[in-house]
């Protein structure tokens, strides 16, 4: 048997990825949005103003934030199964910059985010985990979760993709007859005299009854005794 996907090994319903990729938009968002809002709230890195670009956040918090929201748009409203991966992948390489850009950002000359601005050591590992490392390993999470997911074909898919082709209504050319399946017509009703009765010889037509009598046979002194029931002596 030909399964209903054969011919489309790239579809799948839009739901798949739906909420992974909601949850990585506002991810995303958070991570390229905080180190500008962050200081209103007493809760940034240096420099402590509101709105303050520098090329290092531009590198190490818009650029993957903004490349997490894209991944996450495509899990949303992607149809097709690679579309969804890239989607997904794009994610998951933007977590990755965010747990590791800060350590190799020396190294390639785009400067530093900052320093943490805590008088505690509980604050700044929460402004850590908050702007770069906790932040990229749950994006790099939520986008294996999904990579996952895209990977298999579930029963559901099948379900999703015939839907819609039921729902169609089938057109028919004008003249053309119409013929439907799975329809039993309702028997004809029959009264309760057929059943119990039988049709005289005089009724109807001569090939129906009980008794049938060839043209031109002469009635015989048994004649009717033959009819159905039997006269009472």
């Amino acid at each position: 048997m030909k399964h209903p996907l054969n011919g489309h090994p790239l579809w799948m319903p839009r739901s798949r990825g739906a909420v992974s990729g909601l949850l990585l938009v506002v991810l995303g968002a958070w991570g390229a949005l905080i180190p500008f809002v962050g200081p209103h709230f007493n809760f940034a890195y240096t420099p402590d103003q509101d709105w303050a670009w520098t090329s290092a956040r531009g590198w190490l918090e818009v650029l993957p934030g903004a490349a997490t929201v894209v991944g996450g748009l495509l899990l949303i409203f992607s149809g097709n199964r690679i579309t969804a991966i890239v989607g997904g992948w794009v994610a998951a390489l933007a977590g990755a910059w965010f747990v590791i850009g800060g350590q190799v950002a020396p190294l390639l000359g785009i400067g530093s985010a900052g320093d943490p601005i805590a008088a505690t050591d509980r604050k700044r590992a929460a402004l850590e985990i908050s702007y770069f490392s906790g932040l990229g390993a749950l994006i790099v999470f939520i986008s294996g979760v999904a990579l996952a997911r895209l990977a298999v074909r579930l029963a559901s898919d099948v379900e999703a993709f015939l839907e819609p082709a039921a729902a169609e209504p089938v057109s028919v050319p004008a003249g053309e007859p119409v013929y439907m399946s799975g329809l039993e017509e309702p028997p004809a009703e029959v009264s309760s005299g057929a059943l119990t009765k039988p049709r005289a010889a005089g009724d109807g037509p001569k090939h129906k009854g009980w008794h049938r009598q060839r043209t031109g046979d002469p009635a015989g002194p048994g004649a009717a005794y033959l009819r159905w029931p039997h006269p009472q002596s």
